[in-house]
């Protein structure tokens, strides 16, 4: 496996990706300096906001000395307090993890959907209820048999934490530390599981890239005053060609004998969905060119 997170995330990322990236890559900068013990180096200009505030979290918390290095050796527990709703998102602080050879471990509190709603109406600045039942739906729990990596997980039902809850909690915590992760980069294991989360993360790129190629063909359908009985005719058509699309990418198949599987994964959302974008072209031009 790869040492940084795998990269198959579009050039321009939304706001929160981005952030997400820019504290990975905030934490990567830390671990370096406690492993090679130097003060860590300075990001580039455009990352220096998030880099200081970054700093400042650690100063504020004692764990770096007046000259910037990290602070004098002592048990250290650093917590990633996120949804991580995808697996994805999870593997990438693995793969740190691995590379540095550090324990890892997961706290996945396992809350049921109307206790969230209900806890959230009495927060000061509640989320839109629309956002956290969206994400309750995306939301992949850690597979302990599937993912060896995701082994030294522990799932708490999030309604009372009891006095056996934090027991369990600190029997994880003192298993990981006991099995730091091994960097191995010959484990065909974690090979292949870089090789499904790259696969889904192009899959879920190439179905926002879809969704847009459809819309935009519909506008143009309307544009051209198409009536509502063929507009609901060329939607219902669009739509099952993306269905078929997505499905032949996930099963890896050469779609339309235009796409090569084994690029897939590495080529650009825009090369990948050309051959739909095609596909979807001669759809509409079958319903405006009548």
């Amino acid at each position: 496996g790869g040492s940084s997170p795998p990269r198959c995330l579009p050039p321009q990322l939304p706001p929160w990706k981005r952030s997400r990236r820019e504290l990975l890559q905030c934490l990567e900068r830390f671990l370096r300096a406690l492993v090679i013990g130097e003060p860590p180096p300075s990001p580039s200009a455009a990352a220096q906001e998030g880099w200081e505030r970054f700093l400042a979290s650690c100063r504020g918390q004692g764990l770096l000395d007046p000259g910037g290095s990290p602070a004098a050796a002592r048990p250290l527990y650093l917590i990633l307090d996120d949804n991580f709703y995808y697996q994805s998102m999870r593997y990438e602080v693995y793969q740190l993890a691995r590379k540095y050879s550090l324990s890892f471990c997961q706290l996945f509190l396992d809350c049921p959907l109307e206790c969230c709603l209900q806890r959230n109406r009495l927060r000061s600045h509640p989320v839109p209820e629309q956002t956290i039942c969206l994400m309750a739906r995306k939301l992949e729990m850690p597979d302990l048999k599937k993912n060896a990596w995701e082994r030294n997980s522990l799932i708490l039902k999030s309604l009372d934490c009891t006095l056996e809850d934090e027991y369990r909690i600190i029997s994880l915590l003192a298993t990981a530390l006991e099995n730091p992760v091994k960097h191995n980069e010959e484990n065909p294991e974690e090979k292949e599981a870089d090789r499904a989360i790259c696969a889904a993360s192009a899959i879920h790129q190439a179905d926002g890239t879809c969704r847009r190629i459809v819309s935009r063909a519909m506008k143009d359908a309307k544009d051209k005053n198409l009536p509502p009985r063929e507009m609901k005719s060329l939607a219902e058509e669009l739509n099952k060609l993306k269905a078929e699309f997505l499905e032949d990418l996930r099963r890896g198949n050469n779609w339309k004998n235009q796409i090569s599987i084994e690029n897939q994964y590495s080529a650009s959302p825009a090369s990948v969905t050309s051959a739909f974008q095609q596909e979807a072209s001669n759809v509409v031009n079958k319903y405006i060119l009548k």
